[in-house]
């Protein structure tokens, strides 16, 4: 994987942009808690927060931090303050561990973030700490993806002008699109016909299956 891309900041910088916009979003929002996530089938708001805790306090342990306690059925209020405790020592450790160790957790806090925002009918950040450092992961992880699968290369554009190279050798073809529309693409948030309907310089077929890595594959019908 190849990008023009300036290094991004330290990953654990967006982290507690994150848990400021959840809170945010669903603080202004009563009654929202047990309203469905599209992206995230069979989830409700309430269902995300609870995966953000957990993540939180798995890698927290990771880092040596205490082991988490079981944390009941709690409601958001109570699943956010937790959060936020969980979140404050992990931004010391991974600080002190020179900001590159949580990535992916970051990544995931973001992209859940998007998927609350979709939920709940609000556009997406013009501009976010974390989105740098998670759209490298995502490149990072659908670039092995690319190159596993025996694909030539695929430069990937915003039509902001960044561009990423992913998989190995010269580009074959170029991908373009708004860079919120990729960040989806590549974190399993577009069906296979929203991923075609893109800005291909080629015929997409061949790179349609990278779309398939890690966690991640196309829903079954148009995502948000």
């Amino acid at each position: 994987m190849t990008t023009t891309q300036p290094a991004p900041a330290p990953d654990f910088v967006g982290y507690p942009e994150v848990r400021r916009g959840v809170r945010a979003l669903i603080g202004t929002r009563p009654g929202t808690h047990r309203r469905a996530v599209p992206a995230c089938p069979m989830w409700t708001v309430t269902d995300l927060v609870d995966h953000l805790l957990e993540k939180a306090e798995v890698v927290l342990a990771r880092l040596g931090g205490p082991t988490p306690a079981p944390a009941g059925p709690l409601e958001v209020p109570a699943l956010l303050d937790r959060w936020d405790e969980a979140g404050d020592e992990l931004d010391r450790r991974l600080a002190a561990a020179g900001g590159r160790s949580g990535d992916v957790l970051v990544m995931d806090a973001y992209t859940h973030e998007l998927d609350l925002r979709a939920a709940l009918g609000v556009p997406p950040p013009v501009e976010h700490l974390a989105w740098a450092p998670s759209f490298e992961v995502l490149v990072r992880g659908f670039s092995g993806s690319v190159a596993g699968r025996g694909l030539p290369a695929l430069r990937i554009r915003t039509t902001g002008g960044s561009v990423w190279t992913a998989g190995k050798g010269r580009p074959a073809a170029s991908v373009t699109a708004p860079a919120h529309d990729l960040y989806r693409a590549l974190a399993g948030r577009r069906s296979l016909g929203q991923l075609a309907a893109l800005d291909w310089s080629e015929a997409p077929g061949p790179w349609l299956p990278a779309f398939t890595w890690g966690p991640f594959a196309p829903p079954p019908h148009p995502g948000v």
